[in-house]
């Protein structure tokens, strides 16, 4: 825990306070963060912040989520947070493409006792998405996976999303370059237009929530 915070204008400090006065990693979540830090170094930082996986457990409690969907389940974090949220019967759908960091997750969601709730389809997520049927049935989404696309995951959950279900997205300040008019890349480019998309999208009420590296929340009216 002593890595710098993810969260924008965070002290390590005040991170640290953060995290040990909510709900605080258990045993499993440690091995997770730390089995995620020794197999692929390079991209840990990919794994959602530890104050964020715990509003996701906690809001997908109060929702009474049955039906859960993720788009980009990295190794297993924020899978597990929500799977531990889920009511009794639910269940959460898993979209990523890669084997070798979601095995990472699968071991942790054992460890945790939840992987029967969890059904990790190793596809791209825009055809696992497609694939679903149309009824409105899902309670809750998140959406951390390529940025490019992330108008067209969007798109395909809230044609799905039952009213008063949620979506939340990952990354939607992009560590502040969403307001430096210097950064251009496809990437930034991409969250901007979504950011801007869903802000003036009238299906939806949006909160953008300055949580790890930018958490918008949507709700569908």
């Amino acid at each position: 825990m002593a890595d710098p915070p993810k969260s924008l204008h965070l002290s390590p400090a005040i991170h640290e306070y953060i995290v040990a006065h909510g709900t605080p990693p258990d045993d499993v979540l440690r091995w997770l963060i730390d089995e995620t830090k020794q197999r692929v170094p390079a991209l840990s930082m990919m794994q959602v912040a530890p104050e964020q996986g715990a509003f996701m457990m906690v809001l997908t409690r109060l929702l009474g989520v049955q039906r859960a969907v993720e788009v980009g389940t990295f190794t297993g974090y924020s899978a597990l947070c929500i799977a531990r949220g889920l009511a009794p019967s639910g269940r959460l759908l898993c979209c990523d493409v890669s084997e070798e960091w979601t095995s990472i997750g699968r071991a942790a969601w054992t460890r945790a006792g939840v992987a029967d709730r969890i059904d990790l389809r190793i596809a791209p997520a825009i055809e696992t998405l497609r694939a679903l049927p149309a009824d409105a049935t899902i309670d809750l989404a998140f959406i951390d996976a390529d940025k490019v696309s992330y108008a067209a995951y969007y798109e395909e959950l809230l044609r799905r999303l039952r009213g008063n279900g949620v979506i939340l997205v990952d990354n939607t300040l992009w560590m502040g370059t969403v307001v430096d008019e210097s950064v251009n890349d496809n990437e930034t480019k991409a969250i901007r237009a979504f950011n801007d998309q869903v802000a003036a999208d009238d299906r939806v009420d949006c909160v953008q929530l300055p949580i790890s590296d930018g958490l918008t929340l949507l709700r569908k009216r």
